[in-house]
């Protein structure tokens, strides 16, 4: 299996950005050193949930430069808030800079804080993806001499040439749909692109039975993946990017150490989820903007058993013996959960260290 860091880093105040863009390329930096294959970012906006991530390509521009074996990926970005053109002329400068090793996660948004103040109303964000991404095929396979392309949807625009540069490859960069909705699944499958694999089923988001949902999502994928007739090599690249998240993920040296820590870990996490809450209940004043699903509170056993893996590396190990036997290629680890302390990039750094030095050995 693989083993990718997500960073998911908080600030919990305006004169915090400044330090936790310097910690999280140290950490990075950190991950590259000791081996992991690749670093994720979200997409977020506002409300100070990674603000280097307000342009995560940005940031990943900037990594990239500095670790030039990595590789990059997306987790995931919200493809509403993206006007086609520039969803897919950065996609493809950043696969020449990685080198052909990008990995764009896409999904429809789940805050609606975020969709309004890009103009977008949270009920439309599922069509409006749905279009963009129809929109970015079509420009992706645009020629000079073709037909200009005309945009009519939520965002407008007529391409008379074509997008430049070029993609890096034969192929535009992966996508990775998130194989939830069965649309996702066939997208992912047929193109013969890897996928995310969540731990749950909606409106429920978390429950005490994770593997019984990533079971089933995955099964799904990799049927249709199977029959959708490419080369073995296009397969075997897919499923080994094919990405079970962790919101949380903390390793120390005894399960007890680790289950202390986690808790402390969490509750930070927590206090910062209900400084935003304040916000979210505003953008959800009307109906266009109401939220259909909701997440349990960071501390229960429900959303510690689907979000968060802790524990010795002993333990560590056991747990994703089950993922590895389902098939999961790649397991994201968000190492950087909650708000960025000196003492939580500690945290942080302790369980890349141990990842590197006691888990990620046992599974290659």
């Amino acid at each position: 299996m693989r083993f990718s860091v997500f960073l998911n880093a908080r600030t919990m105040q305006a004169d915090a950005d400044k330090q936790l863009i310097i910690d999280l390329e140290q950490h990075a930096l950190l991950a590259d050193k000791l081996g992991f294959d690749a670093i994720f970012l979200p997409d977020h906006h506002f409300n100070g949930y990674m603000p280097v991530a307000s342009d995560s390509y940005m940031f990943a521009a900037y990594l990239a430069a500095k670790m030039p074996n990595m590789h990059f990926g997306f987790s995931v970005t919200s493809v509403p808030l993206h006007h086609p053109v520039r969803f897919v002329e950065r996609i493809n400068i950043l696969d020449h800079l990685t080198k052909g090793k990008l990995l764009v996660g896409i999904g429809s948004g789940t805050t609606p804080e975020e969709m309004i103040g890009f103009g977008v109303n949270y009920k439309d964000a599922g069509r409006i993806a749905e279009e963009n991404l129809q929109a970015a095929e079509a420009l992706w396979s645009k020629k000079i001499e073709d037909e200009a392309i005309e945009l009519h949807g939520f965002h407008k625009g007529r391409v008379l040439q074509r997008i430049a540069p070029m993609p890096y490859g034969q192929k535009h960069a992966r996508l990775m749909p998130v194989a939830m909705k069965e649309s996702s699944t066939t997208r992912a499958a047929v193109n013969g692109w890897p996928a995310f694999i969540p731990a749950f089923t909606p409106p429920q988001i978390g429950g005490l039975e994770p593997l019984k949902h990533v079971k089933k999502y995955f099964s799904s994928y990799h049927e249709q993946l199977l029959a959708a007739g490419h080369s073995d090599e296009t397969i075997a690249d897919a499923l080994s990017w094919t990405t079970h998240s962790y919101q949380c993920v903390h390793l120390a040296e005894t399960d007890e150490q680790a289950h202390k820590e986690v808790l402390e870990i969490l509750s930070g996490y927590q206090e910062a989820i209900d400084r935003e809450a304040e916000f979210n209940a505003k953008a959800e004043s009307d109906d266009a903007n109401k939220k259909t699903d909701r997440t349990g509170g960071a501390l229960t056993e429900e959303w510690m058993a689907t979000w968060a893996l802790y524990g010795s590396p002993k333990t560590v190990i056991e747990k994703l013996r089950a993922y590895e036997e389902v098939g999961i290629g790649n397991i994201l680890c968000g190492t950087t959960t909650g708000p960025l302390t000196e003492k939580r990039l500690a945290y942080a750094n302790q369980t890349l260290r141990l990842l590197a030095q006691r888990v990620i050995p046992a599974f290659n």
